[in-house]
């Protein structure tokens, strides 16, 4: 049998699978180092796509923010003219019961009564005055009492006043005020 050597021949095969081997791996490298970048590329411009709708949102929200600022803003100066309004209004409507009110004072006070002091709070006047007895602030409190525009008298202190007179006092009184229907306001 004649001698055949393989060996030179096994080498160069295995030199070709080799070589074949490193350039499908170096291929597939290559398509993977491909592939990953594409991947990064999609995934970074996404990133960036979406940080910018984030970037924008943000930015209309602070406008939007600033809007609703002065819309509160607008809203409480409205409501504060609203306000001013309805107190001229109501100043505005009391006007001629303010003068009702001062007329009743003035018709139920007997002789002998002076006011020094009228003040107003909540639907209760506060008078402060002189008597020249006690008789007369008596008659004071039972004409208040007798008034459509008063109610409740209360007597809150009677003090001697020698200065003004023998049987002087100065008194201090609160009187309820109430106002009278429609009705019988155009009549008295």
């Amino acid at each position: 049998m004649a001698q055949i050597n393989l060996l030179p021949w096994r080498d160069e095969r295995r030199a070709e699978l080799k070589k074949e081997f490193l350039v499908v791996l170096g291929a597939v490298a290559g398509f993977g180092a491909v592939v990953i970048f594409l991947v990064d590329l999609f995934f970074s411009g996404q990133i960036r796509t979406q940080n910018d709708r984030n970037n924008y949102l943000t930015q209309n929200i602070r406008e939007l923010d600033a809007m609703v600022a002065e819309i509160r803003e607008m809203q409480k100066k409205r409501t504060q003219l609203l306000d001013r309004m309805k107190v001229i209004q109501d100043l505005q409507g009391n006007r001629p019961i303010i003068v009702r009110i001062l007329d009743q004072l003035v018709r139920t006070v007997p002789d002998g009564v002076f006011y020094t002091e009228l003040t107003s709070t909540n639907q209760i006047i506060n008078i402060r005055g002189i008597a020249e007895s006690n008789n007369r602030v008596s008659s004071l409190m039972r004409r208040l009492d007798a008034s459509e525009w008063f109610a409740n008298p209360n007597l809150d202190g009677v003090r001697a006043e020698p200065s003004y007179g023998d049987q002087a006092t100065t008194f201090n009184m609160s009187v309820n005020l109430q106002l009278p229907s429609a009705g019988d306001e155009d009549g008295g």
